[in-house]
């Protein structure tokens, strides 16, 4: 497909993803000590200051959108690496079905799918499908880049379940396994600062940290109910953030998704700074209902966004909003 010239201007960009997605190099992982934490702090720091002078009276403007033209099922999150774009994402082949009542524990079948991490360019083409799930265990959830690998949790299609967080090579693209956790993980973050692992539960309602090994340093509720967070990454130093949607009750009887991002502490959970995001997709799903990054350019807040699954609307298109600071 021919290049979207916005995006395309994006590609020489290496040095600023790590602004939105976590990038440089982690201290502990082939980098000298404190490399890592300096690079970090260099990169991130002025978009966790943009961030926070953010409010919902700031109008974004959708400046591009970039039709993605290969089967993207059902998108989860993004982690962009240099001038690439990793998308995790879900094929559903037999959807979960509810229960009468609960079975085993579970309020629903398992259904039946395949987990990708598809890697794009910028201007959208496919460049690589990395399959990554299968049998009970088929769903990914957010993704983030630690600088070296790109962290994925892969979870059966139901709440209270099970989930496997597996890493791959950036560069080779080399898939390991890092940890079983029995829980429904629907999205991983890397702290540079500790190494430690952080992940959020079906819904994000219970907030996890683990050791790299993945032993369980704590376990504690959300104490924020106004999104459930679908896609993190870590931005600056102990801080994360994250974009979600709530499907509140309309006057009408129906619903509306509500859209949101968060700055959070990663030690302490706390939220430093959250504004709505009401922005909607060709198939009328909230901006931030799935995948979301964000990057700094020059004085320009850049939010990139899928919200919308393969068969829907237009299809799975690329957005692309900016807001001057």
């Amino acid at each position: 497909m021919s290049a979207s010239p916005r995006l395309a201007t994006l590609a020489g960009l290496a040095v600023l993803v790590g602004t939105f997605v976590g990038g440089g190099v982690p201290a502990g992982a082939g980098a000298p000590a404190g490399a890592g934490e300096a690079l970090q702090q260099q990169l991130d720091e002025p978009l966790t200051r943009a961030f926070r002078g953010l409010d919902r009276a700031d109008e974004w403007e959708l400046v591009d959108r970039v039709a993605l033209d290969f089967p993207t099922y059902h998108p989860q999150g993004f982690a962009l690496v240099r001038n690439r774009i990793f998308m995790s994402t879900v094929e559903i082949i037999k959807a979960p079905v509810i229960y009468p009542r609960p079975r085993n524990g579970y309020d629903r079948s398992p259904g039946k799918g395949v987990g990708h991490v598809l890697v794009l360019t910028r201007d959208g083409d496919l460049l690589r499908d990395i399959e990554l799930g299968r049998a009970n265990m088929y769903h990914p959830g957010g993704i983030d880049f630690d600088g070296r690998r790109v962290w994925v949790p892969v979870a059966q299609y139901r709440p209270d379940s099970s989930a496997i967080v597996y890493t791959i090579d950036a560069s080779t693209f080399q898939v390991r396994r890092e940890f079983r956790y029995d829980d429904h993980v629907g999205g991983v973050v890397r702290d540079y600062e500790t190494g430690r692992v952080h992940g959020v539960s079906w819904g994000s309602r219970r907030l996890f940290t683990w050791r790299p090994s993945g032993g369980l340093i704590e376990r504690t509720a959300n104490p924020s109910h106004l999104v459930d967070y679908q896609d993190c990454a870590y931005v600056d130093a102990g801080q994360q953030i994250c974009s979600g949607i709530a499907e509140l009750p309309n006057a009408r009887g129906g619903t509306y998704e509500l859209g949101g991002l968060a700055l959070t502490d990663l030690a302490t959970d706390e939220i430093e700074h959250e504004l709505p995001f009401p922005y909607f997709s060709a198939a009328g799903h909230v901006a931030t209902r799935n995948p979301v990054a964000l990057e700094l350019d020059g004085s320009t807040v850049r939010l990139l966004a899928a919200p919308d699954d393969g068969e829907e609307g237009a299809g799975t298109e690329l957005l692309v909003y900016e807001t001057p600071r």
